[in-house]
């Protein structure tokens, strides 16, 4: 029995061959034509850096003391694997990855997980211990950036202005994630004559803890009455 060839079958065939050709060049320009596209696709990146400070501690203290905990508290939860983590003194950053097998909203899900976690352990770090921060969205991608300027207007002007035209345009169906960049936070800058300060026998330190002390918050007591309970607050 002689072996089917498909080059000898397609030249005794050349109308039909000639019509399949013409059938997959058209299945191929159709597809093309309804496959979705975006110039800036967004993709999941399935890692979240978890960072911690706590200022003055050694390498070795914060590896004990912060990193050992934080990691072990990771392990327990299912679906994520803590791949590594650098410490440094004062800092640490761990990494952390899901599985495979966690895909598409659940990922979210593992995030907002390893958030929760870290804020219920948060009573058990030293005092020094400074809180931590977050980063999952490396995959976030800004189809459109605007630049505002205006003159006559100070910087907390135009940034009370651009906060309400971010706020519309973060009630969009199609909007995404919208960012602030480069704004700038007020500043107020305390100067002092260090010759006036000596005469006054005080220091630079001195001058700091007054302001931070000038600055702080803490409780002044409550008044209760028959229908509700007066928080008092002592400014000055």
């Amino acid at each position: 029995m002689k072996d089917f060839n498909l080059s000898e079958w397609a030249l005794n065939h050349r109308s039909f061959t000639w019509f399949l050709m013409l059938v997959a060049m058209f299945a191929g320009v159709l597809s093309y034509m309804s496959m979705g596209r975006e110039e800036d696709p967004a993709f999941p990146i399935p890692t979240m850096v978890v960072a911690a400070a706590m200022p003055g501690a050694t390498a070795q203290e914060m590896l004990t003391q912060v990193t050992d905990r934080i990691e072990s508290k990771l392990q327990e939860l299912d679906g994520l694997d803590v791949t590594r983590s650098v410490t440094y003194p004062g800092q640490t950053v761990v990494y952390v990855d899901v599985d495979d097998s966690v895909k598409g909203d659940a990922v979210d899900a593992a995030w907002l997980r390893v958030r929760n976690l870290m804020a219920d352990i948060r009573g058990e770090f030293p005092q020094e211990f400074q809180g931590f921060s977050f980063n999952d969205d490396f995959g976030a991608v800004y189809g459109n950036v605007y630049a505002f300027t205006a003159d006559g207007f100070d910087a907390q002007e135009v940034k009370a202005y651009v906060e309400t035209i971010r706020d519309e345009v973060q009630k969009l169906d199609d909007a995404g994630r919208v960012a602030l960049m480069g704004t700038r936070e007020p500043v107020v800058n305390v100067e002092f004559s260090a010759t006036r300060l000596a005469a006054l026998g005080l220091d630079a330190q001195s001058v700091l803890n007054a302001l931070a002390a000038q600055n702080q918050i803490v409780p002044s007591g409550s008044i209760q009455t028959a229908e509700e309970r007066l928080l008092i607050r002592v400014s000055g």
